[in-house]
């Protein structure tokens, strides 16, 4: 029976699962993806496995799906032959061994008595995941360039398959193969089928998952899977499993899920819909009052008892249930993820349970797909808003955006630090867009690839990817002296931009930066270290603690020497809650969250900061003049 599946889509095919979890494997290839499959019986194979499909190589190879109870389903792939026999929830599970790059398609039949699967064109070579909320979700067709790559899109070897937008609460098996309704676009998706990549198809997928993906292939000339996990507007607790969650005695995170399990039991359907009914007739009256036309279905009363918020996509563990615990068991290469702007409505709570819960996330991950040791790159946090400028500096680092940026690579240095050769980190925040959803994505797909290249593909001596790192910190006198890891600079050669300095009043103000004297050559010209850089400003006498690229779009412009495009992440040394900087603005002691009216207050104690030190900078420059001219 042909389904188009509307705004609804997700919702219906989540009440289908929790009545029937095995309904979603097809019963035979199919061109005709607007069809959800077979809901009977019989011979099934999980929607995951596909003609056209890209299974991963030197690992395992599970594949499972659904038959009559007791039936023996025989495999066959590749030269291998394995059985299976389906238990009493009708699931059979085979495992076939780990397999070499293969570039050309072979076929997998499954059968079951007189019942044939068969599947085309499958190739071996490496599956990544897409993970995250909308900057990864984000098309092609909307980037800039985009349009160069989707005409340039002709590689038969590259496979794609994009996860529709499922949840929770329960685990789902498999999902449905169907066109999904997006409000934000106001269209309809192809969702749910491995394709061939081509123009017409990349340009729905996920602009720095199709620039990783060519990039990695280009490189390597291994077949490459892409799965598109992604979905906007979600948080890091949505994508980590409940049971997960409940097991982190973190009180921030324990009082989430206190909220949303309470305001579930709370929720009541009836006295929602009476309530929305109510407002409708009001509404109606009021149009009629004011002379509007009103149409016979502008009349119509809502009639649909809505889930209230066991239906958010955001209740935790939801999205795991419903897009994650589908691929559970699948042999995979590794993960990129890119996340984080949903968690920063919280403040610092927000950004403190990310960092709490965000290495959970990656194990569950990583478990998932049966790897401790899988590679995860992570992507940081895109910008938004205006740049910040040294006229609204102090002003713009207050944003918990920032934090969550700082709390990704601080997740990375902790796995880093363990020895974890897996974990993989790239700034995004210098990709420079107002928006939310800045386009210029083609490069932050450049750098993730590089990661996975380097350190997955035998690349590690012909390219770089780590950013430099900080080795030590020391406060000297009134200033601050850093040593890094590798030389650093400005790309352009100019003034180094970015760093913040506090005292204990915690009132930063951006620094000077300059690199240490290291001596002076046999010319006596003064020679420079420059991998050690001196933080000072007029502003700040005694400073103890610095911050760098502390803003949502942030004034800061520190990378490796060289042209490596490697950014310094997002950091800094001290633990102060952004509601506490400046100290005292609030009082003694600080209850988060604050309220509108103590946000707006810090946020004026920070413009009046930034105004005191251009009044201090204006007056300084006056007597430079003042000095110039006497001489």
């Amino acid at each position: 029976m042909p389904v188009l599946l509307g705004q609804a889509g997700s919702l219906i095919c989540v009440l289908i699962l929790l009545f029937n979890p095995s309904v979603f494997g097809q019963s035979m290839p199919r061109e005709d993806v607007i069809d959800v499959p077979a809901m009977s019986g019989g011979l099934t194979v999980s929607n995951l496995f596909q003609s056209h499909m890209v299974l991963q190589r030197d690992k395992p190879i599970e594949l499972w799906g659904w038959a009559d109870e007791g039936s023996e389903v025989e495999v066959l792939f590749a030269g291998n032959q394995v059985t299976a026999t389906s238990g009493v929830d009708r699931r059979w599970e085979v495992e076939l061994p780990p397999m070499a790059t293969n570039r050309i398609g072979q076929p997998i039949r499954i059968v079951s008595g007189q019942e044939q699967i068969e599947l085309v064109d499958v190739l071996i070579g490496d599956v990544w995941i897409l993970g995250g909320q909308s900057n990864m979700e984000f098309e092609l067709a909307k980037v800039e360039n985009g349009s160069l790559e989707i005409v340039s899109a002709h590689y038969p070897n590259i496979r794609i398959l994009t996860i529709p937008q499922s949840q929770g609460p329960v685990n789902q098996l498999s999902f449905p193969r169907l066109h999904q309704w997006s409000d934000w676009s106001n269209r309809h998706f192809r969702k749910g089928d491995w394709d061939v990549c081509s123009p017409e198809i990349a340009k729905e997928l996920s602009a720095i998952g199709f620039v990783f993906a060519r990039r990695v292939h280009q490189a390597s000339q291994i077949p490459i899977g892409v799965i598109d996990v992604s979905r906007g507007g979600t948080t890091v607790e949505t994508w980590t499993p409940l049971r997960v969650l409940k097991q982190i005695e973190d009180p921030i995170c324990v009082q989430k899920i206190k909220d949303f399990e309470e305001s579930a039991l709370q929720w009541d359907a009836k006295a929602d819909l009476v309530k929305r009914q109510e407002q409708h007739q009001a509404k109606i009256k009021r149009m009629a009052d004011e002379g509007k036309e009103v149409s016979d279905a502008e009349r119509q009363p809502p009639s649909d008892l809505r889930l209230g918020p066991i239906g958010d996509h955001n209740y935790p563990g939801h999205c795991y249930a419903g897009m994650i615990a589908p691929l559970e068991g699948l042999s995979v290469k590794g993960v990129i993820f890119h996340q984080g702007y949903n968690n920063a409505f919280d403040g610092t709570l927000g950004a403190k349970l990310y960092r709490t819960v965000f290495p959970k996330m990656i194990e569950a991950w990583r478990k998932a797909f049966g790897d401790p040791e899988m590679p995860f790159g992570i992507l940081s946090l895109c910008t938004d808003g205006y740049p910040q400028t040294l006229d609204d500096y102090s002003e713009k680092m207050f944003n918990a955006g920032i934090d969550i940026r700082a709390a990704q690579y601080q997740t990375f240095l902790e796995y880093f630090h363990q020895g974890d050769a897996n974990i993989g980190f790239a700034s995004t925040f210098d990709l420079r867009r107002r928006w939310y959803h800045p386009q210029l994505k083609l490069p932050a797909g450049e750098r993730i690839a590089r990661w996975a290249l380097a350190t997955e593909y035998g690349f590690e001596g012909q390219l770089e990817w780590r950013p430099p790192m900080l080795v030590e910190m020391q406060v000297i006198d009134n200033a601050i002296e850093l040593l890094f890891d590798r030389e650093v600079g400005d790309p352009m050669d100019g003034a180094i931009r970015g760093f913040a300095i506090a005292g204990e009043d915690r009132r930063f103000h951006p620094a000077v930066a300059q690199y240490a004297e290291q001596g002076k050559n046999n010319r006596g010209q003064i020679q420079y270290d420059r991998r050690r850089l001196i933080l000072r400003s007029s502003m700040v006498g005694y400073p103890i603690h610095y911050r760098y690229a502390w803003g949502r779009n942030p004034l800061a412009n520190l990378q490796a020497v060289g042209n490596k495009d490697l950014p310094f992440a997002t950091q800094r040394s001290d633990s102060w809650p952004m509601e506490e900087v400046p100290l005292g603005v609030l009082g003694d002691e600080v209850s988060l969250p604050i309220s509108r009216s103590d946000r707006n207050q810090l946020l004026q104690a920070l413009r009046d900061q930034d105004k005191e030190r251009r009044i201090h900078d204006a007056k300084q420059l006056l007597k430079d003049l003042e000095g110039d001219s006497s001489r």
